[in-house]
């Protein structure tokens, strides 16, 4: 059985995302071996990507998704998003952050992969999440960096 993971925006985006060589890097390496796991991410990552500004940029990172299982974005993820939130876990204005959280508990995944560590990726944000989720009778998440799966 494959490992379930849901990627964030920032590993789809850090693909063609040359500022940063190392991580752009170990992405494009993270990415060939995606038929080792059973990948997927959200509408919100679909949306997300529609804001970059820079249309062949743009279709690059939409023509990504493509191997990619889209979720759909529920009412059940918006309520557990706004739980982490009243819970402290995110600030009001990390809110998607929360809502992709929420969207790969609810679609049980097994991890979330991202390249934001300053609101997903470190040791403490993820005991919050999985407190909340504990509490409210859900399974717990790993989220982890592209070269720590």
């Amino acid at each position: 059985m494959k490992l379930r993971v849901y990627l964030d925006t920032s590993v789809v985006s850090a693909l063609h995302d040359y500022r940063d060589a190392t991580r752009q890097r170990e992405t494009v390496e993270f990415w060939k071996r995606l038929d080792e796991f059973e990948v997927s991410a959200s509408d919100l990552t679909r949306q997300e990507l529609e804001q970059v500004a820079d249309s062949d940029l743009r279709g690059k990172l939409k023509e990504s998704l493509q191997r990619i299982s889209l979720h759909r974005l529920t009412e059940e993820m918006k309520s557990l998003a706004r739980r982490y939130v009243a819970a402290g876990v995110f600030a009001p204005a990390m809110f998607n952050d929360a809502l992709h959280v929420a969207a790969a508990v609810l679609t049980r995944q097994d991890v979330l992969v991202s390249w934001n560590f300053k609101h997903l990726v470190n040791r403490r944000r993820r005991a919050q999440v999985n407190q909340v989720n504990i509490l409210n009778g859900l399974p717990t998440i790993d989220i982890v960096a592209p070269p720590e799966i």
